[in-house]
């Protein structure tokens, strides 16, 4: 048999395979990953969760779910990416190419991600400007954007929107007409709002330059990133805790509902939660572990990992409902009235009780900031993923790194012109539709199914 036919014989020359970049160190890659899974859904919609479906009865299901689905997929996930040495796609290609359409499918889900998650870092970037101000602009209604309906909190004096129906709070009218501008429904989009898409640039910039030259920045920047928003929490939990009514606001976070678990409801918010916020099924886990020696231990990583990530929730329930029993007691109101979830909470319920502390503009800053690194570096970890599986699907094309960077501009260019649609008047509607269809429990329940079937069943589980 002539082996230089076949392709093995000495005269046949092959061009050497550029060797795949590591983490500089296994720090680097464990903050990357926490902050990728630590972020707004551990501050936002963890403890509302847990308030809403029965307080401390929620950590039954909630546990239940991180040992049979959570630890699982997120192991599942990193060790395909540390023994394949390959991205979200291509490293189906090693184990099952029949599925190789996951991969595709989980990195249409990050693209999404991206391009909507971003919104929030631009409205949270505007909030931030407007905290430097000598009076907070949405603790008054002496303001141009207000209406005749406004009303203004202050201590021991329940709202006046549960007496008049016409009137609106300052904090409201701050977040939907200086803020978004908010139009009347989707088919209004209105105009662009130009502070929102220079905020939203700003963050696209900054992400951009996290990222750009691979794992060798990433791995530098997330030494900062990743555990400056942990002292941002602790700093807000001190100050918590010391308020009135702090007392109330926990025990209304964690008091026990026993009943809740028959409710379906509650065992579903426990399963999304744990793929929302694990980052599960989306690939990016694949691509940051691509990155680990193959030798290295990603079991203990992971528990490491998930148990971290579970425990900043609970932390952080503790700091936003310290601050909301401080609110109910200052207004005089009971504490499911002030309780709000997702950009609820980060735009509307923490500033008004911000606005009712002494040097407001002091907390204010310090939680606009936590929000922005924790969104931050989950945003630039999803572009650090999308770069890299569509290098790794052409490997020679891409050993240029100036053409690396290159791919890097034109997602986040095209990714910020698509995001503009999302910071005009009716921006807020396609916010949510992304948030609600890209992202959704279904779509990774999904994913969750058929690649532990691909794992398990089709690659076998005699070769794991």
């Amino acid at each position: 048999m002539n082996l230089t036919i076949l392709g093995t014989g000495p005269e046949q020359t092959q061009p050497k395979p550029q060797e795949r970049e590591q983490w500089a160190s296994k720090v680097e890659f464990i903050l990357a990953v926490a902050g990728h899974i630590v972020g707004l859904g551990n501050v936002w919609r963890f403890p509302y969760l847990c308030y809403k479906n029965g307080g401390g009865a929620f950590f039954i299901p909630y546990v239940l779910f991180l040992f049979t689905c959570g630890i699982p997929l997120f192991f599942l996930e990193t060790s395909l990416g540390q023994y394949t040495s390959q991205g979200g796609i291509t490293c189906w290609r090693k184990i099952c190419p029949l599925f190789e359409g996951l991969g595709y499918g989980s990195q249409v889900v990050v693209l999404y991600t991206g391009v909507y998650y971003i919104i929030i870092l631009a409205w949270t970037f505007l909030y931030l400007f407007h905290s430097f101000k000598s009076e907070l602009p949405w603790a008054s209604c002496r303001n141009s954007w207000n209406t005749d309906g406004c009303f203004e909190h202050s201590h021991n004096q329940t709202s006046p929107l549960h007496l008049y129906g016409e009137s609106t709070s300052s904090v409201v009218e701050f977040w939907e007409r200086r803020i978004l501008g908010l139009s009347s429904g989707i088919e209004k989009i209105g105009n662009i709002r130009w502070d929102l898409a220079l905020c939203l640039l700003l963050a696209w910039i900054l992400c951009y330059f996290c990222v750009w030259n691979g794992v060798k920045t990433t791995g530098k920047v997330v030494y900062f990133t990743a555990t400056f928003p942990y002292v941002m929490l602790v700093v807000l939990l001190v100050r918590g805790l010391t308020l009135p009514g702090a007392k109330d606001g926990i025990m209304f976070y964690l008091y026990p509902d026993p009943s809740r678990l028959t409710d379906p409801e509650v065992w579903m918010d426990a399963g999304s939660q744990i793929f929302y916020s694990y980052g599960v099924c989306t690939g990016v886990l694949t691509s940051l572990g691509s990155y680990n020696k193959y030798s290295n231990n990603c079991y203990r990583d992971c528990v490491y990992l998930c148990l971290l990530n579970s425990l900043t929730s609970f932390v952080a329930g503790f700091a936003i409902f310290s601050v909301l029993g401080f609110m109910a007691k200052e207004q005089g109101v009971d504490i499911s009235m002030v309780a709000e979830s997702g950009p609820g909470l980060a735009f509307i319920a923490y500033p008004r009780a911000v606005a009712l502390m002494p040097l407001p503009q002091l907390w204010a800053v310090a939680f606009f900031i936590m929000i922005i690194f924790l969104g931050l570096d989950s945003e630039f970890v999803y572009q650090e993923a999308l770069v890299t599986t569509i290098s790794d699907m052409y490997p020679s094309f891409f050993q240029d790194n100036c053409r690396r960077k290159l791919l890097l501009l034109a997602i986040s260019a095209a990714s910020f012109f698509v995001g503009l649609l999302m910071v005009t008047e009716g921006g807020l509607y396609i916010f949510q539709l992304f948030d609600h269809y890209a992202c959704s429990g279904m779509t990774l329940l999904l994913f969750a199914i058929l690649q532990s079937l691909c794992i398990g069943w089709v690659y076998g589980k005699e070769h794991i």
